[in-house]
């Protein structure tokens, strides 16, 4: 039978935060990621599975006169070999259930990420080591949603990546569409205008001003908002606050000022 004690190094006696800094030494330095030998990181990791769990350890220390691991025969009823399997813990697992496990990370992106999309480079830890993977950005993501990457973690573990998104000083998200305020002079709402605005990606759109338009007008560029993952994009809402010019002639003032107070 292995020695698992052996394998990690430490005795018998060894308490649980005793194997998992051994553990943690051991799997660093033989880690395949790192140059390893690749067998000798599954049996240091075999044995932790094994000691690190109180029930799997207490078979593997009491093994029974038949030379098993803590498990016993019974008469008049079916031969459970998963039930000696799990006895044993990992020692007989198949390799494979191991890439069922997830590795999960948060990932800040910003607004602009959500807009375009693409994809990201991201570095994921784990006990089991730490991996540099590309991952793609959904268009559209939401603050909070979770995406799942199937065996791109450490040890060909599932990714899962819960995607936070940072607040933006100029942008006001709801869902796909997007609100923002635009300064003009006093001019522009009084004469009228065409002015130029950006998306959040920097693309230059004109919004057409009529004359006369009142301070917090908003104005809606559909289809300009955000793409969504569902197919279409979301809309574009400028609105318009007035602002007043530094240098006013004179005879403008007087003039005002004549209009106030007929």
């Amino acid at each position: 039978m292995i020695d698992y004690y052996q394998t990690l190094g430490v005795e018998r006696n060894a308490t649980a935060d005793d194997i998992k800094r051994a553990y943690r030494r051991l799997a660093s330095q033989h880690h395949p990621d790192k140059g390893g030998d690749t067998k000798k990181f599954q049996e240091i990791q075999a044995a932790y599975d094994a000691l690190s769990n109180p029930q799997q350890r207490a078979a593997y220390d009491n093994p029974n006169p038949f030379g098993g691991a803590g498990f016993s025969f019974t008469t008049g009823g079916p031969f459970d070999f998963e039930s000696i399997f799990n006895a044993f813990g990992t020692q007989f697992r198949n390799p494979h259930q191991r890439m069922q496990q997830h590795a999960r990370m948060s990932l800040w992106i910003t607004l602009e990420d959500v807009a375009r999309g693409g994809a990201k480079t991201v570095s994921v830890g784990s006990s089991h080591g730490t991996v540099t993977v590309e991952i793609e950005i959904p268009v559209g993501i939401d603050d909070g949603d979770s995406v799942q990457y199937p065996k791109i973690g450490p040890m060909g573990m599932d990714l899962i990546v819960t995607f936070r998104i940072h607040p933006n000083a100029r942008w006001i998200r709801q869902g796909p569409n997007l609100t923002t305020e635009q300064a003009v002079t006093v001019w522009d709402l009084i004469l009228g205008a065409e002015i130029p605005v950006r998306d959040v990606l920097g693309n230059t759109l004109n919004i057409t001003i009529p004359p006369r338009t009142q301070p917090g007008t908003t104005f809606r560029l559909q289809g300009r908002g955000l793409r969504q993952r569902s197919g279409g994009s979301g809309d574009l809402f400028v609105r318009v606050q007035a602002r007043i010019p530094d240098h006013i002639p004179v005879e403008l003032i007087e003039a005002i000022e004549q209009t106030r107070n007929q």
